[in-house]
């Protein structure tokens, strides 16, 4: 079996510990691994590879990860742009044998009960082996508006229903034959591709145009004009809600989706008062609350039932219950920062960087570059570059000239000069990098040469 993980989302409700370039699934917020660790943990238990379908920042993250985890057999597909579930599964079923039994599931959902889980998976193969296609519904545990529900009679789905309001929610709950929809599924490629190609042609169709264009190396990408000429659709909508070979295996297996500071409370360790534990915490008379921060100390005095979320950058501060709104201070932080897309400290394929300080004229990072690895061959229009190593040994093109710089060694780039960072030694290479100009913004670089592939 393979397991199809989905990467796709940003993960806006989780600001601003999840952003663009550094979602919720690959933040490390459970005995330090993430959420995308422990999905790949718990589904190799049952299968032979991971097929990873994210973008291309995404995919970086993911391999690194995977490195962590010492994960070796995995595939990569590629989007340039998200056209939801359906073409996403598509996609990656098409470059797998028909035959191949698929376990699709997202890359941010937490499941706590994995013993559940594995007779839950169980039953699920084995009606995929009869040729249907399986989603696994979430016994509820309470009337959530959130969710959509699936109306069930044993394993056969009676109905798919929309988010309901909270009375209707209720009813659900009590009648106890509604799910909670997941987002998971189990069935064979052939057989999806097939129920996809009666009931949604035009996404099969352009999927097959998209995949015959695609660049094959190790990974597979999707051309971004193929992509965007693919129709945007739900597995939900193009198949499920409309064949009749779905079939429900109920699921009281501990799952969350994690999709509000919340629900993350309430996944969380707490100490004796019911605060999220957290080192950098001092709790004077406070109790009940959610505490996220490692940068610095935070205080609290007579204080309950609070979110309060410190990333060095921003501060969030929320009543619990209210953490649902976070998506409209995600929209009011976009019309006026890049505070929505990136951390202070931004991963790359060939390390990390951290912004030491950002003001009006100048920039201050600490670079990172990881053994073996090498940052584009480029150059910049409206900001010079001062960088002073401090560890390692790095391999510097300028121009024409390539040279080592030692620890305590520094070198000048000028504005528009080409140039190259690269480690070829066995140990990161970290420097302080000042950028002075009028302009320092992440999208002054025209790569002239990129070993990942980037534009």
């Amino acid at each position: 079996m393979t397991n199809i993980i989905l990467c796709g989302g940003s993960g806006t409700r989780l600001w601003p510990i999840s952003r663009t370039l550094m979602p919720k699934q690959f933040v490390k917020l459970f005995d330090d691994k993430s959420l995308f660790q422990l999905t790949v943990q718990r589904n190799s238990k049952v299968c032979k590879e991971q097929f990873i379908v994210s973008n291309t920042e995404q995919y970086f993250l993911a391999l690194d990860q995977l490195e962590e985890l010492k994960k070796e057999n995995n595939k990569y597909l590629l989007e340039p742009v998200g056209r939801n579930t359906a073409p996403a599964i598509a996609l990656a079923c098409m470059v797998l044998d028909k035959e191949t039994l698929v376990l699709v599931t997202p890359s941010d959902h937490l499941i706590k009960d994995e013993v559940e889980y594995a007779k839950v998976l169980s039953i699920a193969k084995e009606l995929a082996q009869q040729d249907n296609l399986v989603t696994f519904g979430i016994t509820p545990s309470f009337a959530e508006t959130g969710f959509g529900y699936i109306e069930a009679q044993g394993n056969s789905v009676k109905a798919f229903h929309e988010k309901p309001n909270k009375e209707t929610a209720q009813k659900y709950v009590d009648a106890g034959n509604y799910y909670w929809n997941s987002g998971m599924f189990c069935f064979k490629a052939g057989v999806f591709l097939d129920e996809l190609q009666k009931y949604s042609p035009e996404i099969y169709e352009t999927c097959k145009v998209a995949l015959k264009n695609a660049a094959d190396d190790d990974i597979t990408r999707i051309k971004h004009e193929d992509m965007a000429n693919i129709p945007e659709d739900s597995i939900d909508y193009a198949v499920m809600e409309k064949s009749s070979k779905v079939k429900v295996v109920a699921s009281d297996i501990g799952w969350s989706d994690v999709g509000s500071f919340d629900a993350l409370y309430e996944e969380l360790p707490k100490d004796e008062n019911g605060n999220t534990q957290n080192e950098n915490h001092i709790s004077i008379d406070s109790k009940n609350n959610l505490i996220y921060g490692s940068q610095r100390k935070i205080a609290t005095v007579d204080i309950e039932d609070l979110i309060i979320v410190d990333t060095g950058d921003a501060l969030l501060i929320s009543k619990k219950g209210s953490s649902q709104k976070v998506k409209k201070v995600v929209a009011e932080v976009r019309k006026t920062t890049e505070l929505h897309n990136i951390h202070l400290t931004g991963y790359r394929p060939w390390g990390t960087y951290t912004i030491l300080e950002d003001t009006p004229g100048y920039k201050i990072k600490r670079i990172e570059v990881k053994p073996g690895k090498r940052l584009s061959l480029q150059k910049h229009y409206h900001r010079n570059e001062h960088w002073i190593v401090v560890s390692g040994t790095a391999t510097v093109t300028v121009g024409e000239k390539t040279m080592l710089i030692r620890p305590n060694e520094s070198t000048y780039i000028k504005m528009g000069e080409v140039h190259r960072l690269a480690n070829e030694g066995k140990i990161p290479v970290v420097l302080i990098e000042a950028q002075v100009g009028e302009y320092t913004g992440e999208d002054d670089i025209v790569r002239l040469n990129d070993d990942f592939q980037r534009t």
